[in-house]
C-alpha cells in the first residue's frame, strides 16, 4: 500500500493535479465570498499590510472574483497588468505543466536571463507605477 502511494505521489502529474484541486477548492470559496466587501474571510496582502502600498499583485483576489462573475471591466480595474499579462501566461504555463505531467514528463520551464530580466523589470515598473498614479 505504501509503495503504491509513493509511486502515485511521485508521478509527474501528482503536483499539477494537486494544485488544480487546491485551486478549485479556493475558487469555490471565493465564488461566494465577495472581496469587495469588508469583513470577508480572506487574507490581506502582507506587503500592503506592512507598507500601505500596493504590491504588483494587489487586487488579484478581487480580479479573480470579478472574472468568475463575468465582470471583465471590474477585473481590469482591480489589476490591469495581471489581467492582460499574468493570466494568459499563467494559464499557458499551468496547461503545459498539467499536460506534460499527464504524459509522464516533468515540466520545468527555463525562461532564460533576458526573459527573466524583462519580467522582473515589468513587475517592478507596474508595482511602482500603480502606487504613484493611484
Amino acid at each position: 500500500m505504501r509503495t503504491a502511494l509513493r509511486k502515485a505521489a511521485s508521478h509527474p502529474a501528482a503536483a499539477p493535479l494537486s494544485v488544480l484541486a487546491a485551486g478549485a477548492a479556493g475558487a469555490v470559496h471565493l465564488y461566494g465570498t465577495n472581496p469587495h466587501e469588508a469583513g470577508q474571510w480572506l487574507l490581506r496582502c502582507p506587503f500592503n499590510w506592512l507598507t500601505g502600498l500596493d504590491c504588483p499583485t494587489c487586487g488579484a483576489t478581487r480580479m479573480v472574483y470579478d472574472l468568475m462573475h463575468g465582470d471583465v471591466v471590474a477585473a481590469f480595474h482591480d489589476n490591469a497588468a495581471l489581467l492582460v499579462l499574468g493570466v494568459p501566461v499563467g494559464l499557458f504555463l499551468g496547461w503545459r505543466w498539467v499536460r506534460e505531467g499527464l504524459r509522464g514528463r516533468r515540466y520545468r520551464p527555463s525562461p532564460g536571463r533576458v526573459l527573466t530580466a524583462v519580467a522582473l523589470t515589468l513587475t517592478a515598473l507596474w508595482g511602482i507605477g500603480r502606487n504613484l498614479v493611484g
